[in-house]
């Protein structure tokens, strides 16, 4: 199957414009993507009016106002300056997820880890490699016939590390040795160089002459992280010289060809190269690796970026995301400011004019529209919200917000991580979805167990392996609580553990516990979300203490802290409606950060439509008739009340057909999410 979601055009019908067979498709060599523009009256490429559009742009070095002249224009000279960042993440092992919701999805995820076996993952490696193999091979994405195979064992490799890193398993420490080791041989078998892939090199040479190829490099970096996190998270040295060997090839590679022509390459899609290259320049401190990676930095997609110009219309979404992420490593590596402009304007106008209330991203994988038209984003089709996209926004977001400490990045990570992350891994099988679509009726659609291995299928392994990973962070002499989910925190070097008890968002409430404090002051600060009132009441002790801070931000205590001492931060949550730019009658539901969805059944809907495709095909469904709403001119919380007895379930009242509301995240019916309320 094509990574792209049809492999014909498909019709949308509201727009009367037809999508690109080459965005769907494998794109032809030398040749972007293009659709008819349906705002043919708008000018292109102007800025994105955001809240932070009136800060002056930083500038590097001496060069000119930065609407004056192209960033990228001359050429890019890796120079080494690292970055401090405001805030820092813990290691893995610090953070440690309790009983709950967080913790259940991660067991999910284990258990589907270990039911594909080593011998099947490897199979396409050992074919390449010239090694005998009797291994019944996956399907999918991962089948010998197609030309992303072994994209899912970088992903596979990335999750092992983020497990052992979690939580030092054991069962799955061995199973990811055993697959560096076996990566190893067939590394040294093939004798290229440090060549290694489940696919041949050929595909490179194809790539090279700009003929038909489905993104050789794209896969690349996913094994290049897997080995990366291999050696970092998962502890494995040889993960490392495996690594090295690889990234030889890639530098040796890349170096003999011009940059015109690697310009005219990344054409074709090629994941986070551009990261993976600079993670271990900064792991290994050679800036070898950091000027290869700059090989990989496509000055077409990030020039407008870097001069506050939106011009995503018409763009494969998650071809780019992790291209912003490479710029953002960049930035961290050598304080270059080009590269933060990139990575901080994509990330406002995605953010702030391409998102839909769960905090996820794009439509048929891609940006159909110019900012600020999401009603029309969502007419166009019913392929919503790549969980690629949301995947890497949501990696995204935590490194600018280690940058600067702003907790509104944080409100922005929990909306997705709480209603798209959380709710789109089945339970107890722990298989995932490809999209999670915002059109009325729609339903989850999940992977096979072993014929499918989509993007998502790979990303969301990673995800949820590491759901403890922005729970908190730290400065120098602060713990920063972010995240309300059953946890604990060891940080070691400064001696302090804290036990954080809720039950959120089922109560609007949490409790964090010292368990061992230094005998000299620090500080808590407690974020304040933006979804909560004035009401936000915080106890120490049992004793109330004054709120100091509205939402949005942190509360802060600072004293030396007693073995015992005990944190309770009430957060009151209400009923809102969100709309979208471009329609005022079209809205959706929230309680708190939680989205919600009318309750719908799923009666008559055929096994290929719940398992097989990758996304809601509604068409091909039972019709289902959504009903809109009347306000009646009244305020949401008098037209849609909680359901005593309940948590986190409402009703409509009043309506010509009422419903029931309940979290997105725990919907596994039909559902809806945004109405027509007039």
């Amino acid at each position: 199957m094509n990574r792209r979601m049809f492999t014909k055009a498909v019709a949308l019908t509201p727009l009367g414009f037809v999508l690109s067979p080459q965005l769907h498709g494998q794109q032809e060599p030398g040749k972007e993507a293009k659709r008819a523009d349906p705002f043919p009256s708008e000018s292109k490429g102007t800025a994105v009016p955001t809240q932070h559009a009136a800060k002056s742009a930083p500038q590097y070095g001496k060069r000119p106002p930065i609407h004056e002249t192209e960033p990228f224009a001359d050429p890019v000279v890796f120079k080494r300056s690292s970055l401090r960042p405001r805030v820092r993440s813990f290691a893995l092992g610090q953070i440690h997820l309790d009983a709950g919701p967080f913790q259940q999805a991660r067991d999910w995820n284990r258990g589907y880890m270990l039911r594909l076996g080593n011998d099947r993952l490897l199979h396409n490696f050992r074919l390449t490699a010239g090694i005998a193999t009797s291994a019944q091979p996956l399907g999918g994405w991962e089948a010998p016939s197609s030309e992303l195979r072994g994209h899912f064992v970088g992903h596979y490799l990335s999750a092992c590390a983020f497990m052992i890193g979690s939580t030092g398993d054991a069962v799955i420490k061995t199973k990811a040795d055993e697959l560096v080791a076996d990566i190893a041989v067939c590394q040294k078998k093939l004798n290229e160089g440090g060549y290694v892939s489940a696919f041949p090199s050929e595909l490179f040479v194809r790539l090279d002459k700009r003929e038909k190829v489905w993104a050789p490099f794209y896969t690349l970096h996913k094994i290049l992280a897997g080995l990366y996190d291999m050696s970092t998270d998962g502890s494995n040295s040889q993960a490392m010289d495996v690594l090295l060997g690889l990234a030889d090839w890639v530098d040796v590679w890349t170096a003999a060809r011009t940059p015109e022509h690697m310009q005219e390459i990344l054409k074709t899609e090629y994941g986070g190269m551009n990261e993976v290259l600079y993670d271990i320049a900064g792991l290994t401190g050679d800036d070898r690796w950091a000027r290869t990676g700059d090989r990989f930095n496509k000055k077409t997609f990030f020039t407008p970026l870097a001069m506050r110009r939106d011009e995503l219309f018409d763009l494969h979404a998650n071809t780019h995301l992790p291209q912003v992420l490479g710029a953002a490593r960049r930035y961290e590596l050598s304080s270059d400011y080009r590269f933060r402009d990139v990575s901080e304007f994509f990330w406002e106008t995605v953010a702030e004019s391409r998102t839909y209330v769960t905090g996820g991203s794009s439509n048929a994988e891609a940006w159909l529209t110019h900012p600020n038209h999401l009603g029309l984003e969502l007419a166009s089709s019913t392929h919503h919200q790549e969980c690629c996209c949301a995947y890497n926004m949501m990696k995204l977001t935590r490194r600018l917000y280690e940058w600067n400490g702003d907790a509104r990045l944080i409100d922005f990570y929990e909306r997705n991580l709480l209603n798209h992350r959380l709710g789109a891994i089945e339970p107890e099988t722990g298989r995932t979805t490809y999209f999670l679509s915002m059109s009325p009726g729609a339903w989850k659609t999940i992977c096979t167990e072993d014929q499918t291995f989509w993007c998502c299928t790979g990303s969301a392994l990673e995800d949820y392996a590491k759901l403890n990973n922005t729970i908190y962070h730290h400065d120098d002499n602060s713990v920063y609580v972010n995240l309300f989910i059953a946890s604990r925190l060891d940080w070691t070097e400064k001696g302090i553990r804290i036990q954080q008890q809720t039950r959120f968002p089922e109560e609007a409430h949490t409790a964090l516990t010292i368990e061992a404090a230094p005998a000299t002051p620090w500080t808590m600060r407690l974020r304040l979300p933006a979804w909560t009132t004035d009401a936000a009441a915080l106890k120490l002790n049992g004793k109330s203490v004054e709120v100091l801070g509205s939402p949005g931000g942190y509360l802060k205590i600072n004293r030396v802290w007693q073995k015992g001492d005990r944190v309770e931060l009430s957060l009151p949550m209400h009923i809102t409606a969100e709309g979208v730019r471009d329609d005022p009658t079209l809205q959706a539901f929230l309680y708190g950060p939680v989205v919600l969805a009318g309750q719908f059944p799923k009666d008559g809907l055929s096994s290929d439509l719940l398992h097989k495709n990758q996304g809601p095909e509604i068409w091909a469904a039972p019709d289902l008739q959504i009903p809109a709403m009347n306000s009646g001119g009244k305020p949401v919380a008098e037209w849609i009340v909680p359901v005593p007895g309940k948590p986190l379930t409402f009703e409509t009242v009043g309506q010509g057909q009422n419903v029931t509301l309940r979290p997105l995240n725990e919907s596994w019916d039909r559902f809806a999410v945004y109405w027509t309320v007039t």
